[in-house]
């Protein structure tokens, strides 16, 4: 039993019992909770993978239909952006990658990574109880008490001009109850910030039931005109100042919100505002992480 994942606690004279047990999930159990039509309904599950984005890229080439979703209990190379590495312990996690395939310009790919991060952080809302309040960091980072929760990796592959498929990677901490020094001032979990353990499977199906939902408000006009009031609702950024962290310069600046576009508004200290987009700067607050 402890070999497999659970707490056993021996009490002398009587014998022993389990103190907790581990949340293991099943691709049958994951099938058995979508509730969608599209999204997640063709699952591939790994009880270990290198990652999730690397397996679904592979089933794109080969030619995995719309939806389909890679699911893994443990990663060896989890990603997040800009090639840093993502902590994915088994167990404890959610670590899971979908194909898309829209009919979309390449230009506008891009803007599936916020439409991920809203709808990931509108499903972990709908879990949280009590004052846990979830927020996006733009531009796909979900957060809790000033912390990461979820982080999200969108990667495209194009042929002939089009786009062929859609990455959409994401990682959730769901049961993690500690992290190692060097983040734990800057990461948490379900665990840590409700108190109890939370079982993975719902995460996912609810996940992917508002992800169909936000993808087809996208498609309809192709932008975040639909998704705005939810998307700003829940940015952290809105209306405080951060750090513009761009290759070439970094300055301080106020965030005022974002565009159809999914481009983060900010105005200059001379008052000059400008659009900028995801993947040419990384954003943190000005005296800590958001």
């Amino acid at each position: 039993l402890q070999e497999d994942g659970y707490q056993v606690e021996a009490v002398r004279n009587k014998g022993y019992h389990i103190v907790d047990s581990p949340d293991v999930m099943t691709k049958e159990e994951l099938e058995s909770l979508m509730s969608t039509r599209w999204a997640g309904k063709n699952i591939v599950y790994y009880d270990a993978t290198d990652s999730t984005n690397l397996r679904i890229k592979q089933l794109g080439r080969e030619g995995a239909p719309h939806g389909t979703l890679a699911v893994a209990e443990q990663q060896a190379a989890g990603r997040g952006r800009r090639g840093r590495s993502w902590e994915s312990p088994a167990g404890c996690g959610i670590y899971m990658s979908i194909l898309l395939r829209p009919d979309i310009e390449p230009d506008k790919a891009p803007m599936l990574t916020l439409v991920a991060a809203c709808s990931v952080a509108e499903s972990l809302q709908d879990l949280c109880t009590g004052n846990m309040q979830v927020q996006i960091k733009w531009p796909n980072d979900i957060i809790i008490s000033g912390k990461k929760l979820a982080g999200i990796l969108t990667e495209m592959n194009v042929r002939a001009g089009k786009v062929d498929y859609v990455v959409v990677g994401m990682g959730i901490n769901v049961n993690i109850a500690d992290f190692p020094e060097k983040i734990r001032k800057t990461a948490t979990s379900l665990r840590i910030e409700s108190g109890r353990r939370i079982e993975r499977a719902p995460v996912i199906a609810a996940v992917m039931e508002r992800l169909e939902a936000d993808y087809r408000i996208f498609m309809r006009t192709q932008d975040l005109s639909g998704l705005m009031d939810a998307y700003s609702r829940m940015l952290v950024n809105k209306d405080r100042d951060v750090l513009i962290l761009g290759e070439k310069e970094q300055y301080r600046a106020h965030a005022l919100g974002i565009t159809p576009m999914g481009e983060l508004i900010v105005r200059r200290g001379n008052g000059a505002e400008e659009k900028i987009r995801a993947g040419e700067v990384s954003v943190r607050g000005v005296y800590g992480y958001v």
